[in-house]
């Protein structure tokens, strides 16, 4: 049985105040493309600052379009992260009534992407040694 999120819980996450945004690069791999979201699911195989290596509804500039993007292609992501501080009786209320143990939240939108060439490392070597 879910336990019910009081309004006022709803309302603070809801208005949280996010900080400017910080820039960070992290290579990965597109797990969902949302095209009527403009929204991606990504797995990077460096963690970002809380810890996550799977960022769910990242943001899509309007520049990017979904149907350009391919799931389990290695890109590296420029991502625009930002967090927000939670007040103390939120971050009580998490800690007894849900068993989360969280005191700031986070935001991800994604800046840029470039797909990552993987084979062309190993094609160029074979051609240097046909020489």
């Amino acid at each position: 049985m879910t336990k019910e999120i009081p309004k006022w819980v709803q309302d603070e996450i809801k208005n949280a105040k996010f900080g400017k945004p910080e820039s960070i690069t992290r290579t990965g791999y597109i797990l969902e493309i949302y095209d009527k979201d403009m929204k991606i699911d990504a797995q990077v195989y460096e963690a970002v600052e809380d810890g996550r290596k799977i960022i769910e509804g990242m943001s899509l500039p309007k520049k990017i379009k979904p149907s350009d993007l391919m799931k389990g292609v290695v890109y590296e992501f420029t991502i625009n992260a930002c967090k927000a501080p939670l007040g103390k009786k939120l971050i009580e209320f998490l800690k007894k009534e849900m068993e989360i143990d969280m005191d700031t939240i986070y935001q991800f939108d994604l800046a840029s992407l470039e797909m990552m060439d993987v084979d062309s490392d190993s094609a160029s070597s074979d051609e240097s040694e046909e020489e």
